[in-house]
């Protein structure tokens, strides 16, 4: 049995709401407490998520017993209701209904016996109590403005300025600090990396401290802090590989919009957003185009066609969280353009000087990325949409999903 990408996406999912309802009726019952304003994770290890989604005959295994297991639960209550019935009168009956009983039961365990049930060591993570907590603020550019300044006075002189583990005081430590400037961080569940850093980390062995805690920071420095991170990573995979290997989200920011006034960028999800960062060289802002709304940064070109773009983005954070997410110096920004997805996903870029837009702008493609709008619109006998038309219908069919430690977010 060959399961598809989605399925088991799907099936990840409904265990992710399952331990997130488990986790939330045992605080209501008051058998755990709460950690950092969320209930408490109470167990010591979590459904390990990242390996069923990376191994998939370990994933088909579990499906299936979750399966049988599904279908053992149907069978006994069955005969739970046969068995609650009220017996018949004729004894032909009553042995017909009891075989029926006996046969169901029997069903069941077989099922559960026979099942393939998956290794333990693989199914089961070690956890904290923080595991399943998502951070309670947006990946905005204060949270990333407050988080590098967090981060270069605390973090630093472990870490290094650049994140990669080799700060000034990283040989002092037990353990090299590891590289954050990759795709590490999308390998943890947040709320993990909350405990780590709040809690510090140790070596399984020998027990020696690896990484000093940070019990002075703030709940919220230290969310701020790991959003700051994840901006640097992934401006560092597109400088590195020429995309962005996880999916990112444009930060929320204010707007001042010519319908609707001053609103949050999140407030357009929804809408297609053009980003434009002019240069100082140019004339004329495109042209408003009814398939996305524009937003412009910073103060519009003197020579623009409209004196009013659509969206102005008077935020002065915004330029510098965005030369972080491309992985370019600040002073590089103007001159680019960005294409941000209906759900808020920053999913194409033209860089300075480039003429139009193409399907090869697109630097953000989910790993079942479907077929391109060429061979579809060939099977339909249609003309293939070239430029910024491929791109929009690339975009629109091609539908992101964060995944962290193997649960979809």
């Amino acid at each position: 049995m060959v399961l598809s990408t989605d399925f088991v996406t799907g099936v990840l999912e409904a265990l992710y709401a399952v331990q997130l309802a488990l986790r939330d009726v045992w605080h209501a019952l008051g058998l755990s407490g709460a950690v950092a304003d969320q209930p408490a994770w109470p167990f010591a290890q979590r459904l390990a998520a990242e390996r069923l989604l990376l191994e998939p005959g370990h994933a088909r295994r579990v499906v299936i017993t979750l399966a049988c297991v599904a279908v053992a639960v149907v069978l006994l209550l069955f005969a739970l209701v046969l068995a609650g019935l009220r017996r018949p009168r004729q004894p032909l009956h009553a042995r017909r209904r009891r075989l029926w009983r006996h046969g169901l039961v029997a069903g069941a365990a077989a099922l559960l016996v026979f099942a393939p049930w998956p290794n333990k060591a693989l199914l089961w993570a070690p956890a904290v109590p923080t595991s399943l907590h998502r951070a309670p603020q947006a990946f905005s550019t204060q949270s990333i403005a407050q988080g590098q300044a967090v981060f270069t006075q605390h973090c630093a002189q472990c870490h290094g300025a650049d994140a990669r583990g080799e700060g000034p005081l990283a040989s002092q430590l037990a353990q090299w600090p590891p590289n954050l400037a990759g795709g590490l961080l999308w390998k943890r569940l947040e709320g993990e990396l909350f405990w780590r850093v709040r809690h510090g980390m140790r070596d399984a062995r020998s027990g020696a401290q690896t990484m000093p805690g940070a019990p002075a920071l703030s709940d919220q420095e230290i969310w701020s802090a790991l959003d700051y991170l994840q901006a640097r990573a992934s401006g560092q995979m597109l400088r590195d590989m020429g995309a962005w290997e996880r999916p990112v989200r444009l930060p929320a920011s204010r707007l001042n919009c010519r319908y609707g006034g001053l609103r949050s960028s999140d407030s357009l999800r929804g809408q297609r957003l053009q980003l434009v960062l002019p240069s100082a060289g140019e004339q004329a802002l495109p042209k408003e185009d009814p398939r996305w709304v524009t937003v412009v940064l910073g103060t519009p070109p003197m020579g623009a066609a409209h004196a009013a773009p659509e969206c102005l983005a008077e935020d002065r954070a915004l330029l510098p969280a965005l030369a972080l997410l491309l992985g370019v110096a600040p002073q590089e920004v103007p001159g680019h353009r960005l294409f941000v997805d209906r759900d808020g996903w920053l999913r194409a870029r033209s860089v300075p000087g480039q003429a139009a837009w193409s399907e090869d702008d697109l630097i953000c493609r989910s790993e079942s990325a479907p077929a391109p709008p060429a061979a579809v619109a060939a099977a339909a006998d249609a003309p293939p949409a070239q430029g910024v038309d491929g791109l929009l219908r690339r975009m629109d069919a091609d539908r992101m999903r964060l995944v962290r430690a193997g649960y979809p977010h």
